[in-house]
């Protein structure tokens, strides 16, 4: 049995998006296919899967955690924050956890991963993002084992044209220096081939998955949505956070463009981050705003219940490595509608696909779906068909093809 030590920023419920619902995913179908894992956090949190081994890269735990008191906590380390957050969350910071900077966190992360990795036998490397490519670099350099650098988003995604090229760096000498790479999707291969100048034979495209398992039956009518339900509203459900990468302005620019044609509609938004404030004006300014409603982030039950209800689920990413709550949507049986700038959008069929600026496009498909009712159960049906060959084992039998055939060790 091929032992992985493999190293993430967070894992659910302690996860702020689709990273650490990937992790998690992918983790458990290596186990079943066969593998044996370690999984690194940087912080003590109150996970303990039980198809896995965990540590965690605190200055206590790398002691074998042997009769060790380690304090957890709710950490306030996301994969998605910027520099500047954390300097700003670093202010209100009155337990003296964290480093001065989030460079400062990582290599941290990375310090102690060496640590972790002296203690640990193990036949791989696996590296999730750019904030774990510093930690699984150090184990591969305590090890001289081969490292594999998953990526699930670039910097350039992240900051949707603005890039970080503190972000950029670390990045690039990760993929660089990896043994070699996996891909959520070739359009993020192809954003890794251009902008970091890494050969193709180098990467290798997994695409995500989802598993039934993780999700029950929601009812059709959430609590919270049961009043719209009676007065006759349909639901348009958007599942992200609210940052310029997701593309939620087209969202309302094209919400609004539906709703003069069909004033019977609800703008559901299921998410949160640091243009909510801004939006939320925006909706005002376009006179919609009682026809928008802010959840905030949920998870579990709540969200569930929010894909259930929905009559469409939309996805308008400027730049979506892959998009994971597209599968979660179609796992529901909501009929789905993803910007073809978009992974999932290469493997999703049974999906409505726009161009993430063509606001009138995405309109127009709004009001098809959600208007006509044989389309609508159109999509349900196929979709709902489709995304039970889309699973985390599918995901993990080609990762184990890689660790066959791209390693003569």
């Amino acid at each position: 049995m091929k032992r992985i030590l493999m190293f993430g920023w967070e894992l659910p419920p302690f996860n702020s998006g689709g990273l650490g619902v990937a992790c998690y995913g992918l983790a458990r179908a290596l186990v079943r296919t066969g593998f044996d894992i370690v999984f690194v956090l940087p912080r003590k949190v109150d996970v303990d899967p039980s198809f896995m081994d965990m540590r965690f890269a605190a200055s206590e735990l790398a002691r074998e955690n042997q009769s060790v008191s380690v304090r957890s906590i709710e950490t306030l380390l996301t994969p998605y924050i910027t520099s500047e957050q954390f300097s700003m969350m670093k202010q209100s910071d009155t337990t003296q956890l964290y480093q001065q900077t989030l460079h400062e966190e990582v290599m941290a992360y990375a310090q102690k991963a060496g640590e972790i990795a002296a203690q640990e036998q193990c036949d791989f490397i696996y590296a999730h993002d750019w904030l774990s490519f510093p930690a699984g670099l150090a184990a591969k350099e305590v090890t001289g084992k081969p490292l594999i650098a998953q990526v699930h988003a670039t910097e350039y995604d992240r900051g949707a044209g603005g890039a970080d090229e503190r972000i950029v760096k670390v990045e690039k000498q990760g993929l660089e220096q990896a043994d070699h790479i996996i891909a959520v999707s070739k359009y993020t291969k192809s954003v890794i081939m251009d902008r970091y100048g890494i050969e193709d034979d180098k990467i290798d495209v997994v695409y995500n998955g989802v598993d039934r398992e993780d999700f029950v039956k929601a009812p059709r009518s959430s609590r919270l949505l049961r009043g719209a339900r009676k007065q006759g509203k349909k639901v348009v459900l958007f599942v992200g956070r609210l940052t310029a990468q997701k593309g939620f302005e087209y969202f309302l620019e094209a919400a609004a463009k539906a709703l003069a044609h069909n004033p019977d509609l609800l703008f559901v938004v299921a998410g949160s981050g640091e243009l909510e404030a801004p939006m939320m004006h925006r909706a005002a300014e376009l006179k919609i705003a009682d026809k928008v409603l802010f959840m905030g982030f949920v998870r579990g039950k709540e969200l569930q219940e929010a894909y259930g209800a929905a009559d469409l689920f939309v996805m308008p990413s400027v730049s979506e490595p892959f998009g994971i709550t597209t599968l979660e949507a179609m796992l529901h049986g909501t009929p789905v509608i993803v910007s073809r700038q978009s992974g999932v959008a290469e493997v999703a069929e049974h999906t409505l696909k726009v161009d993430f600026w063509d606001t009138e496009d995405l309109a127009h498909k709004m009001l098809a779906v959600v208007e006509n009712e044989a389309l609508q159960k159109q999509l349900r049906r196929n979709g709902a068909r489709e995304v039970r060959q889309l699973t985390w084992k599918e995901s993990a039998k080609q990762c184990a093809w890689v660790f066959d055939n791209r390693f003569t060790s």
